[in-house]
């Protein structure tokens, strides 16, 4: 069974957790990667009931109330239904013969295919902007929650929590390249993928100074040129931020009173990057914490107003979560 919370909530609960136990001993506990706990604490996945009911009772935190139960697939039904239906709309049938689709493929190519304008297989080009503050936050958006691919740059994000978000990140790649790129569903119904395919646009980033591939392994950084400008690095921290950071309301009782106010993450696993972020944050008169090896974080209620003012965010989500 798999367990769904309001809006907001998950995260609020897994920070609980984690605040009596680390990401491993999680992990550990309930058989599971670091990265899924961490997935759950980003609200990427529903949580898996019987690990639930291991960490609260492990950390002695109360199960939550005002949850939906729901079985592990439960998409399934829905999706498979809707997918049969396409395919038989579309070929008329359901399954796939190899030798028959072979067969139709060399008929479509004698008739049609081999008369195409062999141009549509060229390179559409983008338009090369000059380096700017919009352009990088997008640095920061691809370092956060992005990737570069040998085909393809995708920003992958919360379809509902970051759904107007998803609308800037659209709107920022149509100014900066004038290339208009895809939204595409994601396996997880949760999730939403913003896709660009362009050989001339991976390109471009590489000479900026991202990298292709896994950033973990390679320890990805904020290129030079942004860490070197006051400017530049503010807006890409943002970017960052805005990706794979989060705003959380701290709770805490002193003589049964209790007392909340809130906090910012930014997490990665990326050593140099979490220090370019936390260096650009303290030339920036804030006091960042560096917790547990894989955060960076604003504890204090003024360090909180003075990040909102001077490096703020165009993630609504932020913003809701902050202001609210």
């Amino acid at each position: 069974m798999r367990v769904f919370f309001l809006r907001g909530k998950q995260k609020e609960f897994i920070y609980t957790i984690l605040s009596k136990i680390s990401v491993k001993e999680a992990a550990a506990l309930c058989n599971l990667s670091k990265r899924t706990i961490r997935d759950w604490r980003r609200e990427k996945f529903s949580v898996d009931l019987n690990a639930l009911r291991k960490l609260c009772k492990k950390t002695g935190v109360s199960f939550p109330s005002n949850i939906k139960l729901r079985d592990r697939y439960w998409y399934v039904g829905y999706g498979s239904s809707a997918g049969g239906i396409a395919v038989f709309k579309k070929y008329g049938r359901i399954g796939g013969d190899p030798e028959y689709r072979k067969k139709k493929w060399y008929e479509w190519w004698e008739k049609k295919g081999k008369f195409i304008d062999k141009s549509i297989f060229r390179r559409k080009p983008i338009k090369k902007p000059d380096k700017s503050t919009n352009l990088a936050e997008f640095v920061g958006i691809i370092l956060g929650d992005g990737g570069i691919s040998p085909r393809q740059v995708h920003i992958t994000l919360h379809n509902k929590d970051d759904k107007e978000y998803i609308k800037f990140v659209c709107k920022l790649i149509r100014d900066l390249f004038q290339r208009i790129p895809s939204v595409n569903k994601h396996s997880n119904p949760l999730v939403s993928r913003i896709v660009i395919s362009s050989m001339d646009l991976i390109d471009c980033l590489i000479e900026l100074g991202l990298k292709m591939g896994n950033k973990v392994k390679q320890q990805v950084d904020i290129p030079d040129w942004i860490r070197q400008n006051k400017l530049y690095s503010i807006a890409c921290v943002r970017g960052l931020v805005d990706t794979d950071g989060c705003v959380f309301t701290h709770r805490y009782k002193v003589n049964s009173k209790l007392y909340s106010y809130k906090k910012l993450s930014f997490t990665s696993y990326s050593r140099p990057l979490r220090k370019s972020v936390f260096n650009i944050l303290k030339s920036n008169g804030l006091n960042p914490r560096l917790a547990q090896n894989r955060d960076v974080r604003l504890d204090s209620i003024k360090d909180m107003q003075r990040y909102f003012q001077f490096i703020g965010s165009h993630n609504p989500k932020h913003l809701n979560r902050y202001f609210k």
